[in-house]
């Protein structure tokens, strides 16, 4: 297992651009370390070792936000990149990211984020989070700047998910920022959320279900099987993930397959844009008509960080299933 040690205070004070900061007298600097670091946490098979708490964060990926939001971290975060939909956040959380300048929103066709090595590293960032195509761990780590994944998008993951990697996932980030009480506490409010929305479901309501990504203006349809978060968000909604044979996390299939299995419910994950849209992008497709669900107008779409990767949203997710699909009467 490759082991990557990051003195984050000593690469801050090394850092030209940020000299007067370390040298300054408002403490900045001693806050970042003190008891408990050196921390280690491993991610995506890599050790990674923080000798104090990061101070300036830069986000590729919206779905650390909460986790951050929850420790009362996000105003660490110095920069960020990509898309940010309001309907994820609360006002507070809303007014935190406005404060925080927007790198570049740019994506390519298949939603993947567009931003140079050179763009993230002029932030001088003691930690990334959220890994991008061009923009790799080892590519960072060649500078000395941690990166952290989340766990159920590291490369090749085949386990399958549940709400525990939530909570798993909260207490790393709270070891890493050295917030760890608040993160038993968060972890505490989550558990009891989705024991209470389990119980407004019910067991089993025998009605079956796919988690689909559609492409607008027809093309390939992804599904989602077991080691997506979308498999237990359907579990303790009740319904049955009719993808749940699958060991994959995401796969492509045809509406011939979809006819073969027939949901009674679709939910359709999109990642910006148009709901009507994102609807459109399969019952406009041939013979997706034909479908169950969508005779029955049991077609549900939703922004695709309220179910993946796991993260406090993704219980905002199974909140908004319930709510449509699978409350008690």
């Amino acid at each position: 297992m490759k082991v990557t040690r990051l003195a984050v205070t000593a690469t801050l004070c090394a850092t030209v651009l940020l000299l007067a900061a370390c040298g300054g007298g408002s403490g900045a600097g001693t806050s970042a370390g003190g008891e408990g670091y050196p921390v280690t946490v491993t991610n995506c098979g890599v050790d990674v070792t923080f000798d104090a708490a990061p101070q300036r964060v830069v986000l590729l990926k919206s779905a650390a936000v909460p986790y951050l939001h929850s420790l009362g971290v996000l105003d660490r975060v110095t920069a960020r990149a990509g898309q940010y939909p309001k309907e994820y956040y609360d006002a507070a959380t809303i007014a935190a990211l406005d404060r925080i300048p927007l790198l570049t929103d740019r994506t390519d066709t298949s939603g993947h984020l567009q931003i140079s090595k050179e763009v993230v590293i002029s932030q001088q960032p003691d930690l990334v989070l959220g890994e991008v195509d061009n923009l790799s761990r080892d590519t960072l780590s060649a500078v000395n700047i941690p990166l952290l994944e989340e766990p159920a998008m590291c490369a090749n993951n085949t386990a399958v998910p549940t709400f525990d990697d939530i909570y798993a996932q909260m207490r790393a980030y709270g070891r890493v920022f050295g917030r760890e009480a608040e993160a038993a506490s968060a972890v505490t409010a989550l558990t009891e959320r989705v024991t209470a929305i389990r119980a407004r479901a019910g067991t089993s309501s025998g009605r079956t279900a796919a988690v689909l990504y559609p492409t607008v203006g027809g093309g390939v349809t992804y599904a989602y099987g077991t080691a997506s978060m979308a498999h237990p968000q359907l579990e303790a909604a009740g319904l049955r993930n009719v993808f749940g044979d699958s060991p994959e996390r995401v796969f492509e299939v045809t509406v011939e397959e979809l006819l073969g299995r027939d949901p009674d419910v679709l939910i359709l994950l999109y990642g910006d844009g148009d709901p009507r849209a994102v609807e459109q992008g399969l019952t406009g497709l041939p013979g997706a008509a034909n479908l169950k669900a969508v005779r029955d107008g049991a077609v549900m779409t939703q922004l695709f960080n309220f179910t993946e990767p796991p993260s406090p949203l993704s219980v905002d997710g199974l909140e908004r299933i319930v709510d449509r699909f699978g409350a008690k009467p």
